[in-house]
C-alpha cells in the first residue's frame, strides 16, 4: 500500500468514525428534545401518553388547588381547551391565576399533565415567545405596551 492509499484510508476511517459519532449524538438528542405545545395542540394532535413536552398558556382563574406538602393542581388554558396540571415543588413567586405559564413535564394516559418544572411570566413585558404567539393567534393577547413578547421594541 502506498503512502497516498494509506492517507486516503486514514481519512476515510476518520470520516466514518465522525459520522457514526454524529449519528449517535443525534439519536440520543431526539429523546431529550422538548417541544412547546398549547392546550389546543395537545387536544387536537395525537400526542401519545408519556411524551415529554412543554405546555404553555394562561393559568385559569379559580383553578389553583394547593394540596398537602408542595403539591399543586392547576389548569392551563388557551382560547379553546384546558389541561389539568399536577406539580409537586416550589412555584415561582410570580405564579398566579390569569398569568402566562410554561410547564415542562409528561402527558399522562388520562390526559393530565404532570409537570416537573413550572416557569411563570417574568413581568408585564416578558412572556416566552411561543406562548405569546399562540395567545395572539387565538385573540387572547392582552399586552398593551409597545414591545414584543421578548421585550424588544417593534
Amino acid at each position: 500500500m502506498t503512502r497516498k492509499q494509506r492517507r486516503l484510508t486514514l481519512i476515510a476511517a476518520g470520516g466514518a468514525i465522525i459520522a457514526v459519532a454524529l449519528a449517535l449524538v443525534l439519536t440520543a438528542m431526539r429523546d431529550t428534545i422538548v417541544f412547546f405545545r398549547a392546550p389546543s395542540d395537545i387536544v387536537t394532535m395525537d400526542i401519545k401518553p408519556g411524551t415529554r413536552l412543554r405546555l404553555g398558556g394562561l393559568v385559569a382563574e379559580g383553578s389553583i388547588v394547593r394540596e398537602p406538602g408542595q403539591r399543586v393542581v392547576f389548569v392551563v388554558k388557551d382560547a379553546n381547551h384546558a389541561i389539568t396540571v399536577n406539580y409537586t415543588g416550589m412555584l415561582p413567586d410570580l405564579f398566579r391565576e390569569g398569568q402566562g405559564v410554561v410547564a415542562e413535564g409528561v402527558l399522562g394516559p388520562d390526559r393530565r399533565f404532570t409537570a416537573d418544572s413550572v416557569l411563570a411570566k417574568h413581568d408585564e413585558r416578558y412572556m416566552p415567545r411561543e406562548v405569546a404567539d399562540t395567545l395572539k393567534k387565538q385573540g387572547l393577547w392582552q399586552h398593551t405596551g409597545d414591545a414584543d413578547p421578548a421585550g424588544a421594541t417593534q
